[in-house]
């Protein structure tokens, strides 16, 4: 079955909200709520690929502890700018 861009949204979306880390909830969730449609394709596969990296890798980059890798600094750059809790 091909998935059709509104279920790969919701799946994205339940992805952010439900992590293993509250912090990181708090960080995604409202994004994927208000952000995640207006990316792009490449930029919905490159969060997707994000959305598979440790909770507490990611914490570490959102709350600038350590820089993202070249391949998500961009996009955790981008969420940064989009969200209140960094």
């Amino acid at each position: 079955m091909i998935e059709t861009p509104e279920i790969r949204l919701k799946r994205l979306k339940m992805r952010s909200w439900r992590r293993g880390m509250k912090e990181m909830d708090l960080i995604l969730g409202p994004f994927s709520d208000t952000g995640l449609a207006a990316l792009s394709a490449h930029d919905l596969d490159l969060y997707e690929d994000m959305l598979d990296e440790n909770d507490q890798e990611l914490y570490r980059w959102f709350s600038g502890q350590v820089d993202a890798p070249t391949r998500f600094f961009t996009l955790v750059e981008h969420l940064k700018a989009q969200t209140s809790f960094c």
